[in-house]
């Protein structure tokens, strides 16, 4: 390994490569992982790339992967730079200095998207800010939509998924060159990179690859198979060929992606619809993720930090006028939300009393946030209380009714507030001090796994960053969790009685739990 003030130079495990130094920052960009997917190993596993001679130029951002663009009413908002190519699996590198001596904690970043779209060349997903301060930060493109995770019978499931742990394969050897520790690496990921993760966690092949994770707004979960197979059966109809990986490998690129494109326009985290997702393949995704850090001694040793923002939903409702259409169906938006929230009638009742003010939309995208989101975080912290550490984002962003919305605590945790991009959904002139104090946290946590707040107990400590100083606040969630716990007990006792089961008085007791919170005023926010 060499290094002069102007190119740095490092050498991987597959070639030497050259990248830049930016404000005393030692930056590399577009390193392959893994070979192009494309011709014969289209919708294959991936495999490590070709060795080269000489020093490969890391100095811009490579390829992403294919993907449809964000449509108009989510542009406004969301930044997703297109780079054209085949060499998708790729990632890269910010670090104080290539130095094999330094052994400094390691970041490694996986985007959000709904795993059809965003990248690693997202402005603000810029690691400098995580160099300067003694991390060695990494980010990391893979497969996406169809190509990453279509669900097919003659090809292996979540290519993306693996897309991932060949990455972390790579971090694992190759980092140190870079000043990394291969035994310090944290895993941090925003909404479909934060499902990513609990996957991640939870297969065996990334044991003793990760050491500590982080959580933004997305829970473990598997999608169910046969939502995901009508996806691609729905491209297949569009495209009129078989639902195969071996026909979908033969229609053009950009039909595909406007196929999918299409069969996705009206799916969305509060409505539902067709959607990709990881799911459970006897593989690299054994069972499902939740169950198996929470109930199956995954991971275990690997120190939690998740999270949520105070108004996810509003990112999902506020772009092209869902909010108001939501709040003018009333009810019938409450009974839509019981049915994607597979939920008892006593549960939107609930939130109308912890919300006696709000309209349809509020109450609708706080049961689905809830449902999806910080009840899953809750009852993975209740599994993992021995290393688990909760936060929530509410200061809400200067652009209209986005309040404190998904994906906004981004530029925070990044420092990344003052680029264009980040403005696109914060708005202009972030509160730098609320910045500085979110990011140390992610620093601290992956330097020696405390971020500064108390770890999750029974009292269930939340750091809540907003306004004014990062503060904890105990159980401020407690009140609709006890909601979802009795509304999934009385489902639960619900199978017993059709085996003949004597339920009836233990039913009644459970369901007067929710009317008894009610009653006693619980439900009602001081």
């Amino acid at each position: 390994m060499t290094a002069d003030r102007t190119d740095p130079v490092v050498r991987t495990p597959y070639g030497a490569v050259r990248g830049r130094y930016e404000q005393g920052t030692a930056v590399f960009r577009g390193i392959p992982y893994a070979a192009p997917p494309f011709g014969p190993r289209r919708f294959r596993p991936p495999v490590p790339p070709e060795l080269w001679d000489g020093v490969r130029d890391a100095g811009a951002f490579g390829p992403t992967a294919p993907k449809p663009p964000y449509s108009e009413a989510f542009a406004q908002y969301l930044s997703d730079p297109v780079l054209p190519g085949d060499d998708c699996l790729n990632l890269n590198v910010w670090t104080p200095g290539p130095d094999p001596a330094a052994r400094l904690p390691v970041m490694v970043w996986l985007h959000g998207g709904a795993l059809t779209r965003g990248s690693s060349a997202v402005p603000v997903y810029d690691g400098r800010a995580f160099a300067r301060d003694g991390v060695v930060c990494v980010s990391l493109n893979h497969r996406l939509g169809v190509e990453g995770y279509g669900l097919f019978p003659d090809a292996p499931a979540n290519a993306g998924l693996r897309d991932q742990i060949a990455a972390l394969t790579w971090v694992r050897e190759a980092i140190g060159a870079f000043g990394g520790d291969p035994d310090r690496i944290t895993l941090f990921g925003q909404s479909a990179g934060a499902i990513s993760i609990g996957a991640l966690l939870a297969a065996p092949q990334t044991r003793g690859l990760v050491r500590r994770a982080v959580l933004q707004s997305g829970a473990p979960e598997a999608a169910e198979r046969d939502k995901v197979r009508r996806v691609v059966r729905r491209m297949a109809a569009r495209l009129k060929v078989p639902a195969t990986a071996e026909a979908f490998a033969a229609v053009d690129r950009d039909l595909l992606l406007r196929t999918q494109a299409e069969v996705g326009r009206l799916s969305s985290p509060v409505l539902g619809g067709p959607a990709f997702g990881i799911v459970v393949d006897g593989d690299v995704v054994p069972r499902d993720p939740l169950e198996a850090l929470t109930e199956g001694g995954a991971a275990r040793g690997v120190d939690l930090l998740m999270g949520w923002t105070r108004d996810e939903y509003r990112l999902w409702l506020v772009p092209g006028g869902l909010l108001e259409r939501v709040d003018r169906l009333g009810s019938f938006a409450l009974a839509g939300a019981r049915a994607r929230c597979r939920c008892g009638p006593d549960v939107p009742r609930a939130y109308r009393d912890l919300n006696p003010d709000a309209g349809a939309a509020e109450i609708v995208g706080q049961m689905v946030t809830d449902h999806l989101l910080r009840v899953p975080l809750h009852r993975l912290a209740d599994g993992r209380r021995e290393a688990s550490y909760v936060y929530e984002f509410a200061w809400p962003s200067g652009r209209p009714g986005l309040g404190a919305c998904h994906a906004l605590e981004l530029g925070f945790v990044f420092e990344t507030g003052a680029t264009p991009e980040s403005a696109r959904l914060a708005g202009e002139d972030p509160p730098r001090e609320l910045a500085e104090a979110m990011h140390a946290a992610w620093v601290r946590f992956a330097t020696d796994g405390d971020p500064g707040w108390d770890r999750w107990d029974s009292t269930h400590p939340v750091r809540m960053f907003g306004d004014g100083i990062p503060h904890t606040v105990f159980g401020p969630r407690d009140r609709e969790y006890a909601v979802w716990t009795a509304d999934s007990i009385l489902r639960q006792a619900a199978p017993a009685q059709t085996r003949g089961e004597d339920t009836e008085g233990r039913a009644a007791e459970l369901r007067s739990v929710i009317g008894r919170l009610r009653r006693s005023g619980a439900l009602r926010r001081p």
